[in-house]
């Protein structure tokens, strides 16, 4: 079981890029970080490279499946959880626009960006309900705003949208039980998935979750935010 002197955290797709570069940061403020990644080998050479406590995890957040195996292995880890951050997601617009995106395409984008965040956050409750401070971070996109939709990513653009949505409904459910839940856009990034071009740096995207992990009033609750500043979903 955990030291009840370290905070826990669970990061998906903690295993490189944005969600790399937050697993860090917390295991750098003597967080206990539970990374999880599609394979166990990938979550466990993670792990190998970071300075830190932390706990390799299999989980696919498009199965229930795996995540039923995933929260009963970490229920045999941890006696609680302080802190989920929803960071795994797919970019799945190769080459369509919102005229010829496919529905297997947009039924992907939607199952693991925004219905793997409401079944994890299910799944993880009893967790976070035994924590004094838990908190829930989901790794959200500007393109995901009103303001920031584009026909050239449809099924990324919806489902982050929809992520954000989810975002206002889970602060809504879970007010009463002091859980406090944000969504946050990271910028554009060089990772695999915002390819060399970007701007960003992983540490930069990571900055805000981090900050909402762990020093973020627990009064901002339901917002969406980039740079450590709120702004409009």
């Amino acid at each position: 079981m955990a030291s009840k002197q370290n905070k826990i955290a669970l990061v998906t797709g903690g295993n490189r890029g944005i969600g790399y570069s937050i697993a860090q940061g917390l295991l750098a403020k003597g967080y206990q970080v539970i990374i999880t990644a599609r394979s166990l080998e990938k979550a466990q050479q993670a792990v190998e490279k970071l300075q830190g406590i932390a706990i390799p995890i299999e989980l696919d957040v498009s199965d229930d499946r795996s995540i039923e195996q995933a929260v009963a292995t970490i229920n045999q880890k941890v006696d609680r959880l302080d802190v989920l951050v929803n960071n795994a997601g797919i970019y799945p617009d190769n080459n369509v626009d919102i005229l010829t995106v496919s529905r297997e395409v947009l039924d992907s984008a939607m199952n693991t960006n925004t219905f793997g965040v409401i079944q994890m956050v299910q799944a993880v409750l009893p967790l976070l309900e035994k924590s004094e401070d838990a908190r829930v971070i989901n790794v959200s996109s500007g393109m995901g705003s009103l303001g920031g939709l584009t026909t050239t990513a449809p099924s990324y653009c919806l489902s982050k949208l929809a992520l954000n949505g989810v975002t206002i409904m889970l602060s809504q459910s879970l007010s009463s039980k002091g859980i406090v839940v944000n969504s946050m856009c990271p910028g554009w990034v060089k990772t695999d998935m915002g390819g060399t071009s970007a701007p960003r740096t992983p540490e930069q995207g990571a900055d805000t979750a981090i900050w909402l992990a762990t020093e973020a009033s627990r009064h901002e609750t339901g917002k969406f935010w980039r740079d450590r500043t709120e702004i409009s979903y």
